[in-house]
Formats: C-alpha cells, structure tokens, sequence
C-alpha cells in the first residue's frame, strides 16, 4: 500500500502502473531533477540561464518545465539495465524501458534524496540519486545483488541518454583517463555577439563512474539497433558494448559491467552525471564526488535542506496532512524562495508570493525581495513585470507582457513579513528607483504603487487591466486600453485596506484616510458594475462588455472574483451566501474547486488565450490550486474554517491506490492544478499537471499557520484564533513567533459557549497576547465549544 513512512520524511510506492508520471524533485541553488517512479527525468540548472543536459531527440523549450509531461521512449532517463548472461533474460530499473513486470518495485523519495529496489528473477538493484550541495551533478548510487541461492553471470548496464544536444556540433567518446563518457556539442548560434557570450557555457554532458567499465558505448543508435531501447541489439545473444563513438550522431552515456554474484553477492556503483565546461571541470566533479568524502557530501545536501523546512510542526487528526504539512509542504515553499524557481527574472508576483511563504522559514529572504522589488520600481509608482536578479539578465516570455496587478504583491508580502517579524525598520529602509537617482524609504515606495495604481483606471474608476492581471493568458480583456478587471478592483481594495493599517500605525493619517476612502469607492463601484445578481463578474471587456456572468454560456462564473470580493469586504452577508451557493453548485469537484466554469471550448477573442487552452486544463476552468488558496483565505477571513479547510484538503493527494491513481501524483507537493471540466470531461477531471513551481504552496503555508492555527502576529503582538475544522476533537501544533516558541494546544470541550485561551495556566481576555517575549517559550491552551 502507497504511504507515508519514516515519520512523514518519506513515502513509498509499491507499483510502477499505478501511476507512471508519479513523481519526486530534488535541488540544490544551482539546479533541480523530477524524476518518475519509471526513471524518466526532467531536469535543468543554471547557466547563468536555465539550461538542460539531457536532452529530447528534438530541440524543444530548453529553460522550463511543461505541465502534464509526456513521457516516451527517448525521453530524457536514468536508466539501468540488468542481463542474466545464461539466460539472456533482461530487465531494467526502475521501470523504463524495458518495462518487464518486476517481482517487487519500491520507490521511496525522501527530504533529500531518491530510491528505488527493484528485484526480478532473483536479481535485486537498489537505486538512490543525490544532489550535492551546491554544484550541478546528479549523484547516483547503485547496488546489484543476487538473492536467488545459485551463482549469477550478469552484466550491469547503466544508460544515461543524453539525446538531441545541437544542430550545429554534437557527439561523444569515452575518456579512458577520466574514466567517463564525454558528450560534447555546441550551443548554436546566429550573431557574432552569441558567439563570445556562449564560451562559458557548460556544453559537455558527462557521465562517470567509480570503477572502469569493462565496455562502453557512446552512440545511442548502435546500442539501440533493431531492438530498440526495450530489447536493445548491443545486448542481445550474450554481446557486449561495442566500444564505439558518436560522431554527429545523439551521444548516450552507456557503460557495462560483467559480474559473477555469488549467492548473497552484491556490487556497488557510485555514478556521476551532469553539465562540464571542459574536460578539466569533469576531473574537479569526479573527484570531489567519486573519490572524495561520500559522507560528508550527503550531509551537506541534508543540512540544507534541513534549514529550509521552518519552525512549525503539527499534530492533528489527520495523519497525512501532518506529514504533509510538516515536512513537504515547507519543503516545496522553501525551493520557491531559495531558487528563485531557477530563473534570472521571476515574475513579480510570483517572486514576491514566494516571499510570502519564506516569511516563515528564512524572514531576512523576505526582506530582500521585498527592497529589491522596490529598487527595479519606477519613480511613477510602477512595479515591474519582471525582477532582475543579475546585472546580466533580461526580461522574456511573460515579463515582455504588460500586466497590471504587481503593486498588489508588494503590499501583500510586506505587510506579511511586518506581522510576521515586527521589523519596522523595513519601512524607513532607503531604496532606489529604477529610473532615478533619487532614493526614497520602502513606506513610500510602496504608497507611491498604490496611487500609481490607483490612478490606472477607466471612466467608472475600475482597474485597466492591460494585456492581463494574475492571470497571464487573460491577455485579451483590455489590450485596446479599456478592458477592466473586476478582480483587481477587489485586491486593489483589499491592499489598499491593508496598507492603510500600517499608515496608521506610522502616524500618517492623512495617507491612510485616503487609502480607506479609495478602497471604499472601489467596493461601490465594484458593487454597481460587477455584481451579477448572484456572483461578481470577473471584469469588462475593451467593447464594454462584462464577462463571468450568468449571460455567459462558457466561464459562466469565476472563483477569483468571489474570493477576493469577501477579502475586500465587498460581500455583505446576503451575497456572501448567493456567491457561496454559485460556487458549490458550479465550481466544486471531487478534485478541488474550480478556477472557473464551464471552460471555454472555443477561442474568445475579448477574452484571450486562456480559451484556446484545452477545456479543463490550465488557466481555462482547471482546479487551479493558486486561486483555490485565495478562496480558502477568503473563508477564513469570514469565518468559513470547515469550507477552507476542505478547500486546502482538496489540494493534497491522498497517500491511497486510488486517489493516487486519479491524479497521477503522489502526495509530496501542491501541483500547480488539477484537470478541471468536470461536467464537460469527467474522465480526465483530476488529473494533475506534475508541475511543483506554484505560490500556491506559499499561502497553503500561511493559512495553516496563521488562520487553521490561528497565530499570527500584530503590531502589539500575537492573535491566538484557531479555526479548526468542526470534526476535529484536537489539534497540537509548534510554532517558533519573534524568537519565542509558542505550544498551542486547542481542544474541544463540551459545554462551553465560547472561545477560552489560557497562558502558560493564566488565563487571557480577548484574543491578543501582548508583549512577546524572545527566548520564552509560551504554553497556550485553547478551548472551543464542542461541534454542533
């Protein structure tokens, strides 16, 4: 049975068909692998760009990860094939690509590492991948043993495709003195100016191996021959590896190993594979890793990643969710923000929400994308679509797009980071501006984004949303410059609200009277032009027509415009409950709650490229887990505990067959969404995307911490307001707060009418403890009315 094991820091899978995607990811500040349970790999690394090593047979999108990765015979793997060679019989491991029915298969991804023990016909090899601390190498190790009772004649095939490297100059040979298999190639290139930026990159994929192999073969289309890669002709009537090169032909790090096992026998392989600049850096990475201390670089990568996973722990009536909650959860939020998600020039808001998250686990990260956010501001008051992270970087893709909701973030992760550390210090913090030589205090940059955002509206005073919002392919609504979001209209007053909070609290009175007079006639007008009668729509087209509304037949009805309208306050109690009934008759699905429906099954061009998405799949009415998480902020900002908490449950696989089987994904990270289109295509409703870059993983953390635990911290000091599910008899939980640790127990007892919150045995009036103390540690006892 699939579950979690070793305390949650691990979970095992027991069946390679259960789900073939099924997959985990390792990192390091330089680079990240996905690998399947089968063997099949995604990865990438930093160059000073994101780069691949491993490459398909054909060019393809080399700097990101696709959703719902299709996996096929010459997708990039790691692979190890093992023959009996007095049978012939052959097998490989983990799965792919010979795909023989193993006797037993488990795959056991942890914290900080990957295994596999795959056995067949008495024959049993042990995978484990590692990741060294800081530089771009995978780090295999393989043990093969003979557990039948007989001496074995084997041959042990490690296979390590390299694939399509370049049009312009590929190939490979083995290096006897290395001991390795050296691809090289050439980046190709059309300006003269290329030519001298790309002679630093790492064009050598090399793989290595702790002992010499007995034979070697460097070009994929000889080892494969007829057989192909499932019964491969290098191996086929007791043959060995050729021996031969790959001149402009797709190179393959293929090495073989002739072994006699005596019964209980074992060998063991230690293996290295990864990017080179030259021959002489492959030299640096063996020995560092093949000849140098194992030990030590295995407790280095676990170290870091022991610093990354935060300061909280939880104990509750729900096991899988504690594991989660505990140990992967922080994981996925601290690769976000130590990463950077391997690019030179995140996008705003996704920078900044990753910052949200790190709050909890590394604040002076927070502060420094908070200030850098700042410097790359324009003295208008703009927030850049894109952050700079290198002097050498530029902006691509998405970033070249106008969008127009980044000041929101800003004052989100801000105010986030101030009630989280209480560093007022921030505030008065001296910035740049991008286009000015002038600086300015953080506090006013921020109220500068506010009244630049402020004034980007239309004729009835609602945001212009340009070529989007935070939905990227909404690129449609307003490119003619008179389209509006209805949703920014929402966040715009709820982070105006938000900032005027801390306007008070610096005695600027006068700035926060306008901020709440702002935020004010945007609930007026969002109540005048954007509700529909049961739900608000999501904004109004360049021609003047709103969208997300009940004429629509497609994207009827969208989940971010409610959300955000009870964040703002918009909703009074009688839409509040109109929009609730919409939304659990229309959006919810046994996977989660829909981004919108019915998806679009046509293009609609007031709208934009999200409608050409397959129904159901992505920004077009998936389950998408980032605008599921503002929703859950949205009902436990009114007080809707139960119906958050189910929203956050929904988001997590559950470490059963057939959940697991359903979405494709075990239970180790939030995707970035799950297949919606329910009604429309039930049958591949659920199914998850397999990609773990989403600041979805960031507020999931906060709303654990701060709203299902309900601590989180004031100016004055911390609120205590638990809102556990009503089925939940208890909850513990741990929580390091401003140098204090603070042990909360909440627990349900029967005959009280309401809420009772004892400090270490006093008890407290109100909700609020003043006054916290660094280096004590606060015992809490939470009491709560027994369920209904």
């Amino acid at each position: 049975m699939p579950d979690f094991i070793d305390n949650g820091t691990r979970f095992r899978l027991t069946d390679p068909m259960l789900a073939p995607s099924a997959a985990g990811y390792l990192w390091n500040r330089r680079m990240m692998i996905q690998m399947t349970c089968r063997g099949y790999a995604v990865s990438q690394y930093m160059d000073p760009e994101p780069r691949k090593y491993a490459h398909v047979p054909t060019i393809a999108g080399q700097s990101f990860m696709q959703p719902e990765h299709r996996y096929f015979t010459h997708h990039p793997g790691r692979f190890f094939y093992v023959r009996d060679n007095h049978s012939g019989s052959l097998f490989s491991a983990p799965h792919e690509p010979v795909r023989a029915k193993p006797d037993r298969f488990v795959f056991e991804p942890g914290l900080s590492d990957m295994r596999w023990t795959v056995e067949k016909d008495g024959l049993r090899v042990e995978l484990c991948l590692e990741l060294p601390e800081d530089d771009v190498a995978e780090i295999w190790t393989a043990t093969v043993s003979n557990v039948a009772d007989r001496t074995r004649d084997v041959s042990f095939v490690p296979y390590f495709p390299v694939g399509y490297m370049s049009w312009m100059n590929m190939g490979g040979h083995f290096d006897p003195d290395l001991g390795a298999v050296i691809c090289t190639s050439v980046t190709p290139y059309q300006a003269v100016e290329d030519y001298f930026r790309n002679r630093h990159l790492k064009d050598i994929t090399f793989l290595a191996a702790d002992r010499l192999p007995d034979h070697v073969e460097v070009s994929q289309q000889a080892f494969e021959g007829e057989g192909g890669l499932a019964d491969p002709s290098a191996l086929q009537a007791g043959r060995n590896l050729a021996g031969g090169d790959a001149a402009y032909e797709i190179p393959a790090g293929i090495l073989q190993y002739n072994l006699s096992l005596p019964a209980g026998g074992a060998e063991r392989f230690r293996l290295i594979f990864g990017p080179a600049h030259d021959t002489s850096e492959v030299a640096t990475l063996i020995g560092k890793y093949l000849r140098g201390d194992a030990a030590a670089v295995q407790n280095a990568t676990r170290a870091y990643i022991a610093d990354g996973l935060g300061s909280f722990e939880i104990q509750t009536p729900d096991p899988a969710f504690d594991a989660f909650v505990n140990h992967w959860l922080p994981r996925q939020v601290f690769y976000h923000g130590d990463t950077n998600r391997l690019t030179t020039d995140p996008q705003t808001r996704n920078y900044l929400q990753d910052a949200l998250g790190m709050v909890f686990i590394r604040p002076e990260t927070t502060r420094d994308v908070i200030l850098r956010t700042a410097s790359q501001q324009s003295v208008s008051g703009k927030v850049p679509d894109g952050i700079l992270l290198r002097p050498d970087a530029t902006l691509k893709y998405i970033n070249q797009i106008p969008h127009t909701d980044h000041a929101v973030w800003l004052v989100i992760t801000t105010c986030a980071y101030l009630d989280e550390t209480n560093d007022r210090s921030i505030l008065a913090a001296q910035v740049a501006w991008s286009d000015s030589d002038e600086t300015d205090s953080l506090y006013n940059h921020v109220t500068r984004a506010l009244r630049f955002l402020a004034g980007e509206v239309d004729g009835r005073g609602l945001p212009l949303i340009a070529q989007g919002d935070w939905n990227d392919p909404m690129n449609m609504v307003g490119y003619k410059g008179k389209g509006v979001s209805g949703w920014l209209a929402e966040a715009s007053s709820y982070a105006m609200s938000l900032w005027a909070d801390v306007c008070e609290a610096e005695k600027d009175r006068e700035t926060a009277a306008w901020l709440r007079a702002e935020a004010g006639a945007l609930i007026e007008r969002i109540n005048t032009h954007l509700w529909d009668g049961d739900w608000y729509a999501r904004g109004i087209t360049d021609d003047g027509k709103p969208f997300g509304v009940s004429a629509d037949a497609e994207g009827r009805i969208y989940l971010n415009a409610q959300s955000w309208a009870m964040l703002c306050g918009a909703a009074d109690a009688d839409r509040q409950d109109r929009m609730l009934r919409a939304i659990d008759e229309q959006l919810e699905t046994p996977y989660g709650v829909a981004m919108f429906a019915p998806a679009y099954t046509r293009m609609r061009e007031d709208v934009g490229r999200l409608t050409q998405k397959w129904p159901g799949s992505a920004e077009n009415g998936a389950v998408y887990n980032h605008a599921a998480a503002f929703y859950a902020a949205a009902l436990y900002h009114v007080e809707e505990g139960d119906r958050a908490y189910r929203v956050l449950r929904a988001m997590l696989t559950q470490p059963e067959a057939g959940d697991i089987a359903a979405r494709g994904q075990l239970p180790l990270y939030i995707p970035n969404y799950y297949r919606g289109a329910w009604h429309q295509h039930p049958r591949t409703a659920g199914r998850s995307s397999n990609l773990f870059n989403t600041g979805t993983a960031s507020w999931f953390y906060r709303l654990v911490i701060e709203q299902l635990c309900g601590l989180r911290g004031t100016r004055d000091g911390v609120v205590i307001a638990p809102q556990i599910p009503s089925d939940w008899d208890r909850c513990r939980f741990r929580r390091n707060f401003r140098g204090a640790t603070f042990e909360v127990d909440v627990a349900r007892v029967s005959g009280l009418t309401g809420r009772q919150i004892e400090v270490d045995g006093t008890p407290i009036a109100g909700d609020v403890l003043t006054h916290v103390e660094p280096g004590r540690t606060y015992t809490v006892r939470v009491r709560l009315p027994e369920r209904a």
